[in-house]
């Protein structure tokens, strides 16, 4: 299984293989998949069927109405893979059963000219490893990047074929899994937003750092996790919702931190008269230089379960810049934006080398952060000896003149003053602190200190 094949070759190995056979059923974009597989040849030795139900009412009556009236949905992608699984032990076990490892292949997806929205699917694969033997669930979601729909059709054929090659013969690791998987998909085609792992044959997969690999790889622009620590597709789960995003490293979070989202929360409640969702956002290039001896996977799944533990979803991006994360939800939400920051990070939105691949430097970067509709609130920065305010804080005349009118426009606003503040706990401190054994305990949520005492992953790092 060591050289490299074609798509028409997977599909033709695939073919040749006595054990597999199942179903294909595509909806939305034309049967891209099975094409593969009749081109081949001998696809009469693993198909059992085909079927692309396009029209709403004959696809309504195989697999029932949705309730939110989507198509191109996840629980649609369930509802198909059931339906055409059961049928094919209940129709065929008496005659192949025996002998026969039993797959169903399923897409729903919306391909479309012009524009990148709408270009987007869900694709799962349900299959058995052996005779008569457990089933095994691959789902995912996947966008298409290309601009026409030949294009992206072409691309979505290619996935679905290394998708269920890679199911059926490389799964010795994660690793292995994901190279077949893009194989032959030049980078900027597609993005995999999601992949979920079920059944015995993927015991030694990991959901969380499969889609962490996802985001590292920049296969996926983020990763969001709910607080009961389900990994969510950000486009169906952000959906048309306000949002309060806090960016930090949240190694560990800290009283600072609840504070500054519980005022955060306040102000938006009482000015904008909406009630945000709470996003606790990790930047994962910026995530790479933590000092722990755990891997970067491993940090980041203390991070995420600790954030979770606050009842707050934790995302987790590939975009360092402020602009480049509210460019990412702006294209799932049209409601407000609030970036919640300290103003100890002022110095670096302010800093004009982060915008020189911008013609327009730092004032094009801030507007394309700032608008009517996103906001970004500043807490005071409060230790013993200074507290820097939104008001305080030292610039140019130009950088000055920048703010200005951001603070005019109310797009850039003041959240609380410095008699009012805490006094400032850094992620870092705290960290060092435990490191050394001191107690932290009155600078940490409390469910940060069960779960830390429970998880005392500082404690070797001396």
């Amino acid at each position: 299984m060591n050289q490299r094949r074609t798509t028409i070759g997977k599909a033709h190995y695939i073919n040749q293989d006595p054990a597999p056979y199942g179903t294909f059923a595509e909806i939305g974009a034309g049967q891209e998949v099975a094409r593969y597989f009749f081109q081949a040849g001998r696809a009469s030795q693993s198909i059992a069927k085909t079927i692309s139900a396009y029209d709403m009412t004959f696809s309504d009556e195989i697999y029932g109405r949705e309730s939110n009236g989507r198509y191109v949905c996840e629980s649609r992608l369930d509802k198909m893979l059931q339906k055409e699984f059961d049928l094919l032990p209940e129709r065929l076990d008496k005659i192949r059963g025996a002998q026969t490892h039993f797959f169903a292949f399923a897409s729903t997806v919306a391909t479309h000219s012009g524009t990148h929205r709408a270009c987007h699917g869900w694709m799962g694969l349900r299959f058995q490893t052996q005779p008569q033997g457990p089933t095994n669930d691959v789902v995912l979601h996947v966008r298409m990047l290309d601009r026409h729909r030949l294009q992206q059709q072409e691309v979505l054929g290619v996935l679905g074929v290394n998708l269920i090659f890679a199911s059926l013969y490389y799964r010795q690791t994660p690793d292995d899994f994901l190279n077949i998987l893009i194989e032959d998909i030049k980078e900027g085609r597609l993005s995999i937003d999601l992949i979920r792992f079920s059944g015995p044959a993927f015991n030694q997969f990991d959901d969380l750092a499969f889609n962490l690999e996802l985001v590292k790889r920049k296969l996926c622009d983020a990763t969001l996790f709910s607080p009961k620590h389900e990994l969510l597709y950000c486009g169906d789960h952000l959906y048309q919702k306000s949002l309060l995003v806090e960016r930090a490293t949240f190694s560990p979070p800290t009283n600072t931190h609840l504070e500054i989202i519980q005022k955060a929360d306040q102000q938006i409640r009482l000015e904008q008269k909406n009630h945000p969702l709470v996003i606790c956002e990790i930047c994962l290039p910026e995530s790479e230089s933590s000092t722990s001896h755990l891997s970067l996977t491993e940090d980041l799944r203390h991070r995420i379960r600790m954030i979770n533990a606050l009842g707050h979803y934790a995302l987790i991006s590939r975009f360092p810049l402020f602009f480049e994360l509210k460019t990412f939800l702006r294209n799932i939400t049209t409601e407000p934006l609030n970036f919640v920051v300290s103003a100890s990070i002022l110095e670096k939105l302010f800093d004009s080398s982060f915008y020189q691949s911008l013609e327009g430097g730092l004032l094009e970067g801030l507007g394309r952060l700032l608008d009517n509709n996103t906001k970004l609130l500043v807490y005071p920065h409060k230790t013993n000896e200074i507290c820097i305010t939104l008001n305080s804080f030292h610039l140019t005349d130009l950088e000055q003149n920048i703010l200005e009118y951001f603070k005019k426009r109310n797009w850039i606003k003041e959240l609380g003053n410095c008699d009012l503040a805490q006094l400032t706990i850094h992620s870092a401190e705290v960290r060092n602190s435990l490191i050394e054994g001191l107690n932290v305990e009155n600078q940490i949520p409390m469910m940060i200190s069960k779960y830390l005492a429970a998880n005392p992953i500082y404690k070797n790092l001396k």
